[in-house]
């Protein structure tokens, strides 16, 4: 009898997408051309990689995405949070098992959300290289007219 309490209050402690989506997800990095640095921030600790690869981040947070390499111009991808069905399916089933504790846990981890797009995926446009500035010509004197004519 005492087991079932203890399994029946962790049930109601924790959020049901909680305990089956976790609170932080993969997200891929891909660009053409590869080998583009791309620098992910919004976590707790900033983190850079180099292109095709991949992070673990926390549903909740706030994520941006910059890729940057020389010769081209650089792009920003902020990405979304989307409560996808699977994410729903696991916030309605507090209401059953894990009540409103569950889905104050859920919705303060994000549990619940994923982040879109995803995979993230970038063409880089090269950089147009700046003309240099064009000075203008003087004008030429006048010619002084010829002796003899």
């Amino acid at each position: 009898m005492r087991s079932i309490g203890i399994v029946a209050l962790s049930v109601m402690l924790g959020g049901c997408a909680s305990v089956t989506r976790g609170t932080t997800e993969n997200i891929s990095i891909a660009s053409t051309p590869s080998g583009v640095e791309a620098v992910v921030s919004g976590m707790e600790v900033p983190t850079t990689c180099t292109t095709p690869c991949s992070v673990v981040i926390k549903r909740n947070a706030d994520i941006s995405i910059t890729f940057q390499k020389e010769g081209y111009d650089p792009q920003i991808i902020p990405l979304s949070r989307d409560i996808p069905t699977s994410g729903a399916a696991g916030f309605a089933g507090n209401l059953l098992l894990g009540g409103v504790i569950g889905m104050g846990v859920d919705a303060a981890t994000g549990a619940a959300t994923d982040h879109k797009p995803n995979p993230v995926i970038v063409t880089m446009q090269p950089s147009v290289p700046q003309a240099a500035p064009r000075t203008p010509k003087k004008p030429r004197p006048p010619r002084a007219p010829e002796a003899g004519t």
